[in-house]
């Protein structure tokens, strides 16, 4: 390679209120490759980058670029350095369009200095999208009003319009199609030829096996090593991230499921789902698993009382139950982990301590007033069972990282006791280490007879986890599988519609 030691990062140390987030690490790379960053949730890559683009002051330690000491003080500074960075948080303005956003600051201007020249900014624009092989996005277009996935896609164009030395890419695949993650990898490979330096960052380990020359794996904030790609393999880059080998990500259960807890008879919900049926044991861990639309999100949504259906019965301990909101089904013992922990799950400005009692205040009062010293009592329980770190229950939840807001929520679940618990995604976004923590809290639960729905796109986790898997396709039922019986295959040839 033309220069081993383009970017130096030499013992590097950043702590928040007491809690060390890295320690002195060393870090390099060089141009012309691809550098992935792993490790599970809180090993420290966020702040790391962040230091890298001036985003955060270290509290110790250099950068160099190509052998001379650089000043990042501000994102400013990193950005006439050439360094961008793709956040898994957008920055784009949504109520501008497609070629405002990418050009932001450098719109080209008539023969006069205050009138932008429209015509050949959004031609500008297009030249930038088509030549990085984003074909398709119409740029006249407002954010807002774009899907999530294009919208990644904009912001990525957006940190390469100008060729960069160092491209910092944070989570970029987690709202990517299929489609769309190929492309990804097609400029990455485009900017590596051209003498780019990437820095990928990603909890999906084939992602980082397919695209990246070396791997850093970080631990607790510092770094474990750095490997070549195609000299290791998954099962030992796990290692390195947790620390311990994973013999076992899925729990052993062998306790049989109990009698019938949750029953759905002829469910419907117009534009949704129609005439599902189903049956849900203590202490049994049901599969729902379909493409995308097909149903599954919003027929959890009715069960929790967050949507009402058109028609159709649900029964919970054998009596009819018609849950007209969410705070009528966690009464009745029904919990819903959702899809989206952020804008449904948690109070992000909130502390870790009041999320987590979101739902149990009744239960920690005294009469009309909060018994702080129950709340905390209950609250720090959960945090030390669910390993929630740093375990400070004052601590804002929006601090976190991905995988300890996810703990979060669950242990708000776990505090209201629930009888039948739905599981909506529930490790996505989690690293590896996180994930099997949260599969084996999933089978302590059923372990006690909690009846579990577990709603997932990852086929592993689905036959992993599942005592039964049910299959959706456009609104219906239409596949049940033992655990005997199912497969990758099987599956996904029920949810796709093909014949098997």
């Amino acid at each position: 390679m033309a220069n081993p030691d383009f970017l130096q990062m030499r013992a590097i140390s950043k702590s928040y209120d007491g809690t060390q987030a890295l320690r002195e690490v060393d870090f390099s790379a060089t141009i012309g490759e691809v550098h992935a960053i792993v490790g599970e949730n809180g090993a420290g890559k966020t702040t790391l980058i962040k230091i890298l683009a001036g985003a955060l002051r270290p509290d110790a330690g250099r950068i160099l670029l190509a052998g001379q000491p650089v000043d990042l003080s501000t994102p400013h500074d990193a950005f006439n350095l050439g360094i961008r960075t793709v956040y898994q948080e957008f920055s784009l303005i949504p109520h501008l369009t497609v070629t405002e956003n990418i050009l932001l600051g450098q719109m080209p201007r008539g023969r006069l200095s205050w009138w932008v020249d429209w015509a050949r900014a959004h031609r500008r624009a297009d030249e930038i999208l088509q030549g990085i092989g984003f074909t398709g996005i119409h740029v006249r277009t407002p954010i807002s009003r774009m899907s999530v996935s294009l919208q990644q896609m904009v912001e990525i164009a957006k940190a390469v319009a100008e060729r960069p030395t160092i491209l910092i890419l944070d989570e970029p695949s987690a709202v990517l199609s299929q489609e769309e993650l190929r492309l990804l990898f097609a400029l990455i490979r485009k900017l590596k030829q051209e003498s780019t330096l990437i820095l990928y960052i990603s909890h999906r380990l084939d992602e980082v096996f397919e695209v990246a020359d070396r791997i850093t794996v970080l631990r607790d904030g510092e770094v474990v090593g750095t490997v070549d790609s195609q000299a290791t393999n998954e099962s030992d880059l796990i290692g390195m991230m947790v620390g311990r080998t994973l013999d076992q990500i899925y729990p052993t259960r062998d306790m049989p499921p109990g009698e019938e807890i949750l029953a759905v008879k002829n469910l419907s919900r117009e534009g949704a789902f129609t005439d599902v049926s189903f049956s849900l044991a203590r202490g049994e861990i049901l599969g729902l698993f379909g493409l995308v639309g097909s149903g599954r999100t919003q027929l959890a949504r009715c069960i929790f009382g967050a949507e009402l259906p058109t028609s159709g019965t649900i029964y919970l301990d054998g009596e009819v139950i018609r849950p007209r909101s969410p705070h009528y089904a966690v009464l009745a013992g029904i919990a819903l982990l959702t899809e989206d922990r952020k804008r449904d799950g948690l109070v992000l400005s909130c502390s870790v301590r009041d999320n987590s009692s979101l739902v149990t205040m009744q239960r920690m009062g005294r009469g009309i007033f909060l018994d702080r010293q129950k709340q905390h009592a209950l609250v720090q329980s959960k945090v030390q069972e669910l390993d929630i770190r740093p375990a400070k229950i004052e601590r804002l939840v929006r601090t976190l990282s991905g995988g300890n807001q996810q703990k979060v929520v669950l242990a708000k679940w776990l505090l209201a006791e629930a009888k039948v618990l739905i599981l909506d995604e529930p490790t996505r976004g989690v690293d590896v280490a996180t994930k099997v923590e949260i599969y084996h809290i999933i089978g302590d639960l059923a372990d006690k007879g909690v009846g579990i729905l577990l709603i997932s796109s990852e086929l592993p986790e689905i036959l992993g986890m599942s005592d039964r898997a049910l299959v959706f396709r456009e609104g219906r039922l239409v596949g049940e599988f033992s655990r005997s019986l199912a497969s990758e295959e099987s599956l996904l040839a029920s949810a796709a519609g093909v014949v098997h």
